[in-house]
């Protein structure tokens, strides 16, 4: 892989550029990362996969890309490189040193994540589909957000944990009247297409030595903002500062609190889909307090 990270850093620099030290710095359950040291006094941050699925760093570059371009938004790694194959085996991104939240991090990341979701288009989803995890994210495009969240993210979900026979029947009936009293249940008034982060865990942003918000290995598509705002209190939750601040540069409808543990629900799904039954009586709750 060395020799190919270099014609990939040569092609990126306009010149040979050499690697000095090699650092790993660990992994999730799908990539392994690397640090480089470069002889330009660089330092590279590498994602690298054996096999990985179809195009996987080739869709979170087009996410980050994307990202990047939101005005106001928080800071996003740039893409350095991929290879020229046909389906690239690891990622060069600009590595960014982290540092310790400041003051004042929640509310700039808020308004921030709203600057992110001020970026819009004329439909809901993506120009291709992506990942959430490893599990395939489905971005079919559709001018209504209603049909786009059901069809596309919870029944999708449903369907895999069906085939894979990770839902009892009791579970998957519910789960089906749920998906037919969606409209009952969301308050979309108002909304438009925001472009999302689409993995908004506690693990997927940081702040940098300056004390900027960050954020990287997105699952991006077009949406519903408020997935977004619910991904950060499924494993716990940021300080109430950052929900206000966010609401007062981008007012979010009434019944949030109510509809946050529905848009969960498709991570829940696909945590299910993922790792296994262990997250089955988290779906179910969620299933029955709505049903």
């Amino acid at each position: 892989m060395k020799n190919e990270l270099h014609g990939v850093l040569k092609t990126a620099y306009g010149q040979p550029v050499e690697i000095r030290n090699t650092q790993s710095i660990g992994g999730g359950c799908i990539n392994e990362t690397l640090l480089l040291t470069l002889s330009n006094g660089d330092r590279v941050f590498v994602k690298h996969n054996g096999q990985p699925p179809p195009d996987f760093f080739a869709r979170e570059a087009d996410a980050l890309r994307l990202m990047g371009r939101a005005k106001n938004g928080p800071r996003v790694p740039q893409v350095i490189g991929l290879p020229e194959e046909i389906n690239p085996r690891y990622l060069l991104l600009e590595y960014i040193e982290p540092g310790t939240p400041n003051s004042d991090f929640h509310e700039r990341f808020s308004r921030g994540l709203a600057g992110l979701h001020h970026m819009s288009h004329q439909f809901y989803g993506f120009d291709r589909d992506n990942y959430i995890g490893s599990t395939v994210q489905v971005n079919k495009p559709e001018t209504d957000p209603l049909v786009f969240f059901r069809e596309h993210r919870l029944r999708f979900q449903q369907e895999l944990a069906r085939k894979r026979g990770l839902l009892p029947t009791s579970v998957d009936q519910r789960l089906d009247l749920l998906l037919n009293k969606l409209h009952l249940l969301m308050d979309l008034e108002g909304e438009k297409p925001a472009l999302l982060h689409g993995d908004l865990w506690s693990g997927n942003y940081f702040a940098d030595r300056y004390g900027t918000p960050c954020i990287f290995d997105p699952a991006s598509y077009f949406g519903l903002r408020e997935a977004d705002l619910a991904m950060t209190e499924l494993f716990g939750r940021l300080p109430q500062r950052f929900y206000d601040a966010y609401h007062e540069v981008f007012p979010l409808n009434p019944g949030y609190e109510n509809r946050k543990q529905i848009f969960n629900l498709y991570h829940l799904l696909n945590h299910l889909n993922l790792f296994g039954s262990s997250y089955l009586s988290s779906v179910k709750a969620v299933v029955n307090r709505f049903v």
